[in-house]
C-alpha cells in the first residue's frame, strides 16, 4: 500500500470539508428520501438516520478535528540497538483495508472514512439499506475530494450488497481484508463473527449498568441517572439498568422518588421481583433475559442488590461490558468497583454518556470497542494503526 504524506492526506480532508459544505442541501435532500422510506417503528434507529444542518456541521467538525491531529503512521514506539550492533525500531503502521458494517447513521460514513484515511488505511463502507441515499451522496463527496487531489477513489468504497451477498463477501472476500468492525446490535455482531475470515473488532452493544451504593449522594444519583437514561436513548452509552443497594438509607422512599422522576420524563420503569415489593404498581421485567437486553428506548430496569460484591458480579454476568457506573462518595469503594467491573469504561459519580471519542478527548471515533484486543473504548485515529518492526543490520546472522 502506498504511504501518503501528511500534507496530501490533509489536503483531501480540507477538500472534503469544502465539498460537503457546498453540497449541504443535496446531502439533506438525499437523506430526506431515506427518512420518507423509513417505517418509524424504531425511534432510536430513526434518530440516528436524520441528517440536518446541525448534523452536517458535525461532520465538518469531525473532519477538521482529525485533520488537525498528528499523523499516526510511522511514529516510533521503541528503539533499541543490541550489543551486536543490530538496530531494532518499532513503528506504527496502517492496518491496510478496514471494513465497517453499520446501521442507520450516515455520519459514520464520514467519521469512519476520515479516520481510516488519515491513518493511511483503505476502508470499505457497508451501511444499512435504510441510509442508502445518504451514504451514496456522502461517498460521492469523498470520491470528489480524492480525485480533486489526484488520488484513486478506491481509498474509500461503498459496498452495495444485501445480506446474502455480504455473508458471501465475508466468507470469500474478493479483495484483501485486514480488519472488520461491526458497529450495531448484537445480531449484526454475531452475524459478522460467524462468517468473517479475518480479525473482527467488536463494538456497539451497550446494556450499561449503574450501582447505587449506601454511600451515594442521592441528589447526584438522580441527576446522573436521568442524564444517562434520557440524554440520547439511541446511544450505545445510554443507561439501561439501575442496581439499588438495599442498605441505602430510606431505601423505599428513594426507590419511589427515582421512579417518579423517571416517569415524569416518560421513561417506562420495569423492576425485578425484589423492587416490585416496594414499587408495586411498576411492571415486572418479562424474564431473566431482560438483564441481557440493550433497550435503546425510554425504558429502564431497576433491580436490587445486597452489597457492592453482588453488584459487581451481576454487572459482569449481564452487562455488555461497555460502560458501568458507581454512585458513591467513598473513593476506596469506587476504586474496588472500577478495578473489578469488566467494562471498557468505568465511572464514579458521572453519566455513562461520556463514553464517546469527542467527550474523552480522542476526537472522532470509528466505534466504541468492547473487545480487549487490540484496543478497548473509543477507537480514534491512533487506534487505527498496528505496528511493524524495522530491523537494520550489516550482514548480521544468528549463531
Amino acid at each position: 500500500m502506498k504511504f501518503l504524506t501528511t500534507d496530501k492526506k490533509n489536503e483531501v480532508l480540507q477538500s472534503m470539508m469544502d465539498i460537503i459544505d457546498r453540497r449541504r442541501e443535496e446531502i439533506i435532500a438525499e437523506n430526506k428520501k431515506d427518512l420518507e422510506a423509513f417505517e418509524r417503528d424504531d425511534q432510536a434507529l430513526y434518530d440516528r438516520l436524520v441528517v440536518d444542518d446541525s448534523k452536517v456541521d458535525g461532520m465538518i467538525q469531525a473532519i477538521r478535528e482529525v485533520k488537525d491531529q498528528d499523523d499516526p503512521v510511522g511514529n516510533e514506539i521503541s528503539s533499541i540497538t543490541l550489543d551486536s550492533g543490530l538496530e531494532i525500531i518499532n513503528k506504527t503502521d496502517p492496518f491496510g483495508t478496514i471494513m465497517i458494517i453499520y446501521e442507520s447513521r450516515p455520519d459514520v460514513t464520514i467519521e469512519a472514512a476520515v479516520l481510516a484515511f488519515k491513518a493511511n488505511n483503505k476502508i470499505l463502507l457497508k451501511g444499512g439499506r435504510e441510509a442508502y441515499h445518504s451514504n451514496k451522496v456522502l461517498v460521492d463527496c469523498w470520491h470528489e475530494a480524492l480525485k480533486e487531489n489526484g488520488l484513486e477513489t478506491n481509498w474509500i468504497k461503498m459496498l452495495e450488497m444485501n445480506r446474502e451477498q455480504t455473508q458471501e463477501f465475508l466468507r470469500n472476500p474478493t479483495e484483501k481484508l485486514d480488519l472488520i468492525v461491526p458497529r450495531g446490535g448484537e445480531r449484526l455482531i454475531e452475524f459478522v463473527k460467524q462468517h468473517a475470515k479475518c480479525a473482527v473488532l467488536i463494538s456497539g452493544r451497550g446494556n450499561n449498568f449503574l450501582y447505587v451504593s449506601p454511600k451515594a449522594d442521592w441528589a447526584k444519583t438522580v441527576k446522573v441517572i436521568i442524564n444517562a437514561k434520557t440524554d440520547k436513548i439511541s446511544g450505545c452509552n445510554a443507561l439501561d439498568k439501575v442496581l439499588m443497594d438495599k442498605n441505602v438509607e430510606n431505601y423505599e422512599e428513594k426507590l419511589k422518588d427515582l421512579k417518579g422522576a423517571l416517569e415524569k420524563l416518560d421513561v417506562h420503569v420495569m423492576v425485578d421481583d425484589e423492587v416490585s415489593k416496594v414499587l408495586t404498581d411498576a411492571d415486572k421485567m418479562p424474564s431473566k433475559d431482560t438483564w441481557e437486553e440493550e433497550f435503546l428506548a425510554m425504558k429502564i430496569l431497576i433491580g436490587s442488590v445486597s452489597s457492592l460484591d453482588e453488584a459487581i458480579v451481576k454487572i459482569n454476568d449481564h452487562s455488555g461490558h461497555h460502560s458501568s457506573v458507581i454512585m458513591t462518595e467513598n473513593s476506596e469503594e469506587a476504586q474496588t468497583f472500577m478495578e473489578q467491573v469488566d467494562s471498557a469504561a468505568v465511572y464514579q459519580n458521572a453519566s455513562s454518556r461520556f463514553t464517546d471519542g469527542g467527550q474523552m478527548g480522542v476526537g472522532a471515533e470509528l466505534a466504541i470497542s468492547t473487545d480487549k484486543l487490540h484496543h478497548r473504548g473509543p477507537l480514534g485515529l491512533k487506534q487505527l494503526t498496528t505496528n511493524k518492526y524495522y530491523v537494520f543490520g550489516d550482514g548480521h546472522i544468528r549463531q
